[in-house]
């Protein structure tokens, strides 16, 4: 049994898993100052307020579990790879360091903001949500993209780049679109679990900008396709491109389910074609008499990797029949009315 060849498919599941769900996440808190004002109301105070707690209460329940993914994708990385994660974080030190730090802060106001009943408190910890909402899959795409595309690794598998090396336009492309991507399937979740003026402002915002979403799609696919791939790096493109915009189309005719089942998708192709792309390596290297580290020199050893495997198989089903059940038990809609005034602490 191949092992290393399990776990780059593993890994390669979970940070699609992450995507996919974090995703949706990202895009609501994107969107908290579009979505979360009301003008032209006689008390736009109160109820843009309540128009933001409909907003983060939809995705309230979900969240916290959606960033274990990612936990798990580290953990899994580290684990399974170790030669991989050591060398990734080395090289993407700052980056990473600056998505961490993104993260925490938005979780920080996703947990912080309802603790005391103030506009400025209040006001303070929605803009660390939707600066950490934006940057996080900014920076996650620049490192996914950075990863597919190549470092430059010297011979001994050491990083021989700078920051700025990471800064280069396929890697911002990648940012971009995942940023645009977020939006577009934040909006579309919230038009899927809100009713009222959010759901039909939701399916707006949706439609504008996954115009831009899709733009930026194409032409990093396009990228991705004649630099890196293969007939089904293609395959998975076009369907990447199609899951968008049949979701654009959905969404605009009301169809809130297949909208975000069409971003969905667009996230599971898209991811599954940066690995096709990368198999059947981890780490390329950009640089000439440079060495890349691949699925099978970057592994764990064979008793390692069967370990995982068992634990992987307990495990893994659990977890997915927990999430389903937590959407399943939180899909009813929200309204502002649902929304009851807030306690005072004294």
């Amino acid at each position: 049994m191949d092992y290393p060849l399990i776990w780059f498919i593993l890994i390669g599941v979970l940070w699609t898993g992450y995507l996919t769900l974090e995703g949706f996440d990202f895009g609501v808190g994107a969107l908290l100052p579009v979505l979360g004002r009301r003008p032209h109301v006689g008390n736009g105070v109160v109820e843009s307020e309540n128009r933001r707690r409909v907003m983060l209460t939809a995705i309230g329940p979900h969240w916290d579990g959606n960033e274990v993914w990612l936990l798990t994708a580290g953990g899994a990385m580290f684990a399974a790879f170790p030669h991989w994660y050591a060398t990734m974080f080395s090289a993407f030190y700052l980056p990473l360091l600056v998505l961490l730090v993104a993260l925490i802060v938005r979780n920080m106001g996703l947990e912080y903001r309802h603790k005391r009943d103030d506009d400025t408190w209040r006001q303070r910890w929605d803009m660390a949500i939707v600066a950490g909402s934006v940057l996080a899959p900014f920076l996650v795409g620049v490192a996914l993209t950075n990863v597919v595309r190549g470092v430059p690794l010297d011979a001994n598998f050491e990083y021989a780049g700078s920051f700025w090396t990471l800064l280069n336009l396929p890697s911002l492309l990648g940012g971009a679109t995942f940023v645009a991507l977020s939006v577009t399937h934040g909006a579309h979740f919230l038009a899927l679990k809100t009713d009222g003026p959010i759901r039909e402002e939701a399916r707006q915002i949706a439609w504008q900008v996954g115009i831009v979403a899709a733009v930026l799609a194409v032409l990093l696919l396009g990228w991705l396709v004649t630099t890196q791939g293969s007939l089904a790096v293609a395959a998975l493109a076009v369907v990447a491109a199609a899951g968008l915009v049949g979701g654009l189309l959905a969404g605009r005719a009301g169809r809130e389910g297949l909208a975000f089942g069409g971003t969905a998708l667009t996230w599971v192709a898209a991811t599954a074609s940066y690995f096709v792309a990368l198999y059947p390596a981890v780490m390329p290297t950009t640089l000439a008499g440079g060495a890349s580290l691949t699925i099978e020199n970057a592994s764990s050893t064979t008793m390692t990797l069967q370990i995982m495997t068992v634990a992987a198989l307990l495990f893994v089903p659990i977890v997915l029949l927990y999430t389903a059940w937590t959407y399943w038990v939180f899909r009813r809609r929200l309204s502002t009315h649902h929304i009851p005034a807030p306690v005072l602490v004294k």
